[in-house]
Order: structure tokens, then sequence, then C-alpha cells
């Protein structure tokens, strides 16, 4: 008896567990972006509907996260690289509660030619998540979510960078 009972909370549990996995995001695909404004460099300050009308990729980072540490080599080269001269495109990294004091020299250290942008309070964070970095956030032109990602997978990387480009071509064309 007590083997079916601990049986049927182990099941019971899983499947709670299986329905809320990901409890921390607050944001779905086909949403409108949260309205926010941010620094885009030192004192001067933007807000994300100005890029309205461009492929919008957000990143969720820390300096501190190996998974994120591991991704943004990866975003430098397969995305910012190919992708920066688009004017249909706007990349934004936002390193959740750091600022430029530790967000420069870490740039610096690492090569990356990317924005990275403070988001000392996770106001920014909290329009999209409550827990969990990496994340990406990819925003269509008309402002509507299409992309979100947690943590750091290939496969799921290769499918990011893959939606992008296929977007950005498209866009070209029109």
């Amino acid at each position: 008896m007590k083997k079916i009972f601990l049986i049927i909370c182990l099941f019971i549990t899983a499947n709670v567990m299986a329905q809320t996995a990901d409890d921390g995001t607050i944001t779905k695909i086909g949403d409108t972006i949260p309205s926010f404004k941010f620094e885009i460099e030192k004192g001067k300050t933007v807000d994300i509907s100005d890029y309205k009308g461009k492929l919008i990729l957000i990143n969720l980072f820390a300096t501190w996260c190996p998974p994120c540490n591991k991704e943004l080599p990866q975003v430098q080269t397969q995305i910012w690289e190919k992708h920066k001269d688009n004017s249909n495109f706007a990349f934004f990294v936002f390193g959740r509660e750091e600022g430029w004091e530790k967000l420069i020299p870490y740039k610096s250290k690492k090569g990356f030619t990317f924005p990275i942008l403070p988001d000392l309070d996770r106001s920014i964070f909290s329009k999209f998540a409550k827990q969990s970095i990496p994340r990406n956030i990819l925003i269509d032109q008309n402002g509507k979510i299409i992309y979100q990602s947690i943590g750091y997978e290939q496969k799921e990387f290769d499918a990011l960078v893959k939606l992008i480009t296929d977007k950005l071509s498209l866009s070209a064309t029109k």
C-alpha cells in the first residue's frame, strides 16, 4: 500500500512540475513587447518603441553566468557580425543587476562589439521573466514576440540564428 501511495505521489508531482516548468517566464510568443526605456550609452536614454519596424533581438545575461559566457561568443560571430550593418535589425544585450562599471571592462576583455547595456535593478529583465538566464527574445517588425529561449542549448541557438537570417532575408525582399 505504501508503494502504491508513493508511486501516485511521484506521478502527481511529476505532472505538476511538467505543467509549471516555466513559471519564470512572463511574456509569451505573440505578446506585444513590453514598454521600457534604457540607456543605449552612458547618459543617453531611448525607448524600445524607437526601434519598432526593425527585427529586435534582446539577450538577457549576467557576466558571472557560465551558459551566458558560452553563448555570447557565438552571438558575436553568428548573429552580430552577420547582421550588424542591416538597418532592419537591432540587438541589445542587458546585464542583469550589472552596471556600466562592470559591463564596459567585461565587453572589452571578451572582445565583444555588440551593445552590452546595464539593467542594474532588473527593470528590463522583470518585463520578460522572474528567473533564469540567459534568455533570448526576438521581436518582429510589428512589435510582437516571435521567439523566446531560456538557457543555452546549441540546437536552440542554431534555430534562433536561422530564424533571424530568414526574417531579415524576407524583409530585404520587400
